[in-house]
């Protein structure tokens, strides 16, 4: 049944789909390919989840290119995770007028910015790294941000100093409506195992799991299928990359690594998981190269969403 994008609002389950996306300031699941958004036929909402992408694929660009990038591949959600030459994101030293510009560029290009890394440091006193956190917290309200990103530590000494920074990040972010989220990332956050270890030292509802299937391969070498049915109940949303091997390159295309996407997605939706799903690497080299890639792993994405 081919519904256009008004049709389907007017259905019951389109009016639920709808609503739920429009927490991250988008309209509907329907393509973005075409010039008429009214007359596209809608993707199934029970099988499909919100796509965005982080800056990282262009991050040997300015920070503009890249929204320009992003506008261009489709997108309408969008993170940072990533760095360009000049630009402070949330970190603690960004100032008010620099957070109020940086809001501005995004919705110009008609993103909306959900997610954000969130730069904790764990070898210094605890009040001093607290302190840091709470500033990013408060820039992330200013953005309007829903979701901050953390990579855990690598440092066995800083285990207990990022446990406690955590605990502090999820009660105060919670406050303004941001959650605090933590992705497989080597250190004590590398496997299954690793996360559901941190989520009970952190102990707090409103700390919870990006899964990144890629990183599963990448830092550990294990099946992220089998991890992600460990993790699915407390996973909140989802880093897309791909990797071929444990240490191996993950700016590759959807496809050319070892994810099994279908399988992956079918063991997340078995735990209930609601999106969103953020593009975090492709290939290219040129810029327009790069464009093509990202839009590429977005509709790669939108393939495997329709058989799960």
């Amino acid at each position: 049944m081919n519904l256009t994008r008004r049709e389907w609002l007017k259905t019951s389950g389109g009016i639920a789909g709808a609503a739920g996306l429009l927490a991250y300031g988008v309209p509907g699941l329907w393509s973005l390919n075409s010039a008429n958004a009214e007359e596209t036929p809608a993707a199934d909402p029970t099988t499909q989840w919100p796509i965005g992408c982080f800056n990282r694929p262009w991050g040997r660009w300015s920070y503009d290119e890249s929204l320009d990038g992003m506008k261009s591949a489709g997108f309408r959600l969008t993170g940072f995770v990533g760095d360009h030459k000049g630009e402070l994101f949330l970190k603690p030293e960004a100032t008010a007028e620099y957070l109020e510009n940086l809001k501005e560029r995004i919705e110009s290009r008609g993103l909306t910015a959900i997610v954000a890394w969130f730069h904790t440091v764990h070898d210094v006193p605890l009040r001093e790294a607290i302190k840091g956190s709470r500033q990013q917290i408060d820039n992330a309200q200013h953005v309007g941000l829903k979701y901050l990103l953390s990579g855990g530590v690598g440092a066995q000494a800083q285990y207990e100093n990022y446990y406690k920074v955590m605990a502090d990040a999820a009660a105060y972010a919670q406050d303004r409506s941001i959650q605090i989220v933590v992705k497989p990332h080597g250190g004590n956050v590398a496997t299954a195992d690793d996360l559901l270890k941190c989520l009970a030292e952190v102990n707090h509802p409103n700390f919870r799991i990006w899964y990144d299937a890629g990183n599963i391969i990448h830092y550990t070498g294990k099946d992220p299928v089998i991890e992600a049915e460990r993790l699915a109940a407390k996973t909140t949303g989802f880093c897309a990359k791909d990797c071929a091997a444990e240490k191996g390159d993950v700016m590759l295309q959807f496809g050319d690594g070892k994810v099994d996407f279908a399988a992956v997605f079918s063991k997340l939706k078995q735990g209930k998981f609601k999106g969103p799903v953020m593009v975090e690497c492709c290939g290219g080299k040129t810029l327009a190269e790069v464009t093509a890639a990202a839009r590429a792993n977005r509709e790669y994405l939108e393939r495997v969403f329709r058989t799960v």
